[in-house]
């Protein structure tokens, strides 16, 4: 399992490592971050520019009013505002739920992740039991998907105005034994994973 965080820990450097400076990295860090400010009938979110990669300004705009956003705006330093009714917003926080529900049916059924036999989770995606055949699962790169899940989850309660110290839970259960063999806490172990490997 470790082995597995140090390679993910490696990709987070690796990336961090193309901005132009210091400074470029902590406002790049800045800038992942969901703002939610929840008024007594409608919820403005400020969304992170890197979910809009790709987008012109005039497609962001048609698509969140397509999906019900009342206001819609492109900020300077690429974030996007929306303002939406309550209404709104908990069916967003529906769709994102279910395909965060997909998602792990997904990675379950699939042949990519043969070592990954079960995963159950809490009602709000900040804890899972994820079951596997330990020996093959860390012999593979199994665990991106685990990884994927952690930031789906991240974006999940971001989207809530819930990303405020944030910590989810990865608790791994060998599938032979049915007991627990390893807990992964995100984001701190991967941060203290990737202070090792950087020292």
């Amino acid at each position: 399992m470790k082995k597995l965080f140090i390679g993910l820990s490696l990709t987070v450097a690796m990336l961090a490592a193309c901005g132009d400076d210091e400074a470029a990295t902590k406002k790049g860090d800045s800038e992942q971050e969901i703002a939610v400010d929840k008024g007594l009938l409608d919820v403005e979110l400020t969304l992170p520019a890197d979910l809009f990669e790709g987008q012109t300004e005039d497609e962001i705009i048609a698509n969140a009013k397509e999906k019900g956003v009342k206001e819609v705006k492109v900020n300077e330093d690429g974030t996007v505002y929306y303002k939406m009714s309550k209404s709104e917003h908990k069916k967003m926080m529906k769709d994102a739920k279910q395909s965060i529900v997909d998602s792990i049916a997904e990675i379950v059924n699939s042949d990519e992740y043969s070592s990954i036999k079960e995963i159950s989770y809490n009602k709000d995606f900040t804890e899972y039991d994820i079951t596997v055949d330990q020996n093959a699962f860390n012999n593979s790169m199994d665990g991106f998907a685990i990884f994927s899940l952690a930031i789906s989850s991240t974006y999940y309660n971001g989207l809530d105005g819930k990303s405020d110290d944030l910590k989810l839970t990865m608790n791994m259960i060998d599938e032979a034994t049915g007991e627990e063999y390893d807990s992964f806490i995100f984001p701190d172990d991967l941060e203290d994973e990737e202070n090792t490997v950087t020292e």
